[in-house]
């Protein structure tokens, strides 16, 4: 009994090393394998990856060319970028934003006789180039839902309208928005897209609009100001206002705003508040919301300003520093447009 208990315990210790000597010839085959495997790879593919590697990790603020252009300013006191033609590689933005899948929703008002005068060309220019290849949605904040032209788009990207209400007053519309920009932000945006950005409706793109924009939190320098001295910066000097500015950095355009969603959210609801407190106090902000938002941004640092070529007006003379038109003013007709 004994001997036969021995001769089995023999045999499988026999087998164990059989079979371990089994597993570690694979190990070495397999290894062989993925090693030959490599050397034959062509060099370019490997390149090709390591490149997608380097640029999903990539920061893309440190790509910026800040001596592009020595005749403007391209940086903040606050070391905030400011975003100028030949600062930035195209390729590289598209490319790290299209593979991080970047998503973007856009917030327009086409209120009362804004919606036919302007809104169709906006929305068709912006499809030709806003935010290429990246999952877009416009939403369109009208009293007249079923005034909204149907307009083909792209692939990723899609139209919602949203039905507001109608004020009497064009200031009223202007101020209110900020609380309409928020709830849209806490009940919808903020589960399906990245970033937000804000415009008014009464523009048309003319150039690249890209990646290259989006920040945390993204302000616009406006195209009148950004040459002018502080003090005539037409912020909101009246001291019982909450939008009352004595000095600022910069003066901020209002027809465009974004960056993530938590902040575009925390800076419509500062001014929505500012502007409900004004009203108990029978004042309103020079410049209605602008004047807020000059407030917020003041105290609350952009991290990226746009430079007048993302917003700019044709009827300024000096066009001196803008290489490219990327969003122009449409012609304003407040007269017929806006309501008393």
């Amino acid at each position: 009994m004994k001997q036969n208990i021995f001769s089995v315990v023999s045999a499988l210790k026999e087998r164990s090393g059989t079979i371990v000597c089994c597993f570690l010839l694979l190990v070495v085959g397999f290894t062989l394998y993925l090693r030959n495997l490599v050397n034959n790879v062509p060099v370019d593919y490997l390149l090709e990856a390591n490149e997608k590697l380097l640029r999903q990790s990539i920061n893309l603020n440190k790509t910026l060319n800040f001596g592009a252009r020595p005749q403007v300013q391209t940086i903040t006191s606050w070391k905030a970028p400011i975003i100028w033609e030949g600062m930035f590689d195209p390729n590289l933005f598209d490319q790290k934003h299209i593979q991080s899948q970047s998503s973007v929703a856009l917030t327009v008002f086409a209120v009362g006789k804004y919606l036919d005068a302007y809104l169709g060309t906006f929305i068709t220019s912006a499809e030709k180039h806003f935010m290429l290849g990246l999952q877009v949605t416009y939403y369109v904040f009208t009293d007249e839902a079923d005034k909204v032209p149907i307009i083909e788009l792209a692939p990723q990207r899609r139209l919602k309208v949203i039905q507001v209400e109608k004020h009497s007053r064009w200031q009223d519309i202007s101020m209110m928005r900020m609380k309409t920009i928020s709830d849209a932000i806490e009940l919808e945006i903020r589960h399906h897209f990245n970033y937000v950005f804000c415009f008014d409706v009464d523009q048309e793109f003319k150039g690249r609009f890209g990646p290259e924009v989006l920040g945390d939190s993204v302000a616009l320098v406006h195209a009148w100001f950004y040459k002018l001295p502080k003090a005539r910066f037409t912020y909101d000097r009246n001291p019982k206002s909450k939008a009352y500015m004595e000095t600022g950095d910069y003066y901020y355009h209002a027809a465009i705003f974004g960056g993530l969603c938590a902040n575009v959210r925390d800076l419509a609801d500062y001014c929505f508040l500012s502007i409900m407190e004004d009203k108990l106090n029978n004042v309103e902000a020079l410049w209605h919301d602008e004047s807020h938002l000059n407030k917020y941004f003041w105290l609350h640092k952009p991290s990226k300003l746009l430079s007048p070529e993302y917003c700019w007006d044709p009827v300024i003379n000096d066009k001196s520093d803008i290489k490219v038109t990327r969003l122009i003013w449409a012609p304003k007709h407040y007269d017929t447009l806006r309501t008393q």
